[in-house]
């Protein structure tokens, strides 16, 4: 699986509906008509995904006055997503997608480079999907610290 599809700017994002924390379906396309930021992580309650999905929460406020909704997406079953949102205080859904098809579509889960070896798992990964479903935004292997800031920045929000 070393050529993983990748998404870019203009492309149709591939619509979703996975189980939230609570066992709730979420689809995308229940956002249509707003911006959607949706970011892929590899595991909940490790370091730089506790570390992500905090700068996400303490970026929220600014970031749905700007229009944007976060939608984060990890392998993580709805149990471990609940334990980490309540540990976590984060405000936005987290969403369950144990079988890894909604990572592949996306790009999200293939090879990488992982302390100097090559594994397969999860790409952190962001995207931003505008009001009528295009990706607008795709960043691939983007770093747990700073990365909010840095999409901040890029969004001038």
């Amino acid at each position: 699986m070393t050529d993983n599809h990748r998404l870019s700017p203009g492309d149709t994002a591939p619509d979703f509906t996975l189980p939230d924390a609570d066992g709730k379906d979420v689809s995308l396309s229940d956002y249509r008509g707003r911006k959607v930021i949706v970011y892929f992580y590899p595991a909940a309650s490790t370091p730089g995904c506790t570390k992500q999905a905090c700068d996400f929460r303490d970026n929220l406020a600014e970031l749905n006055e700007a229009g944007i909704t976060v939608l984060g997406i990890s392998p993580d079953k709805p149990a471990k997503l609940a334990k980490f949102r309540d540990a976590e205080g984060l405000t936005f859904p987290l969403l369950s997608d144990p079988e890894r098809t909604v990572l592949q579509q996306w790009g999200a889960f293939g090879e990488k480079k992982m302390y100097g070896k090559t594994v397969t798992g999860v790409i952190r990964s962001t995207f931003l999907v505008d009001e009528q479903g295009a990706i607008e935004v795709a960043q691939y292997n983007v770093r747990a610290t700073g990365h909010v800031a840095k999409l901040r920045r890029d969004l001038s929000v």
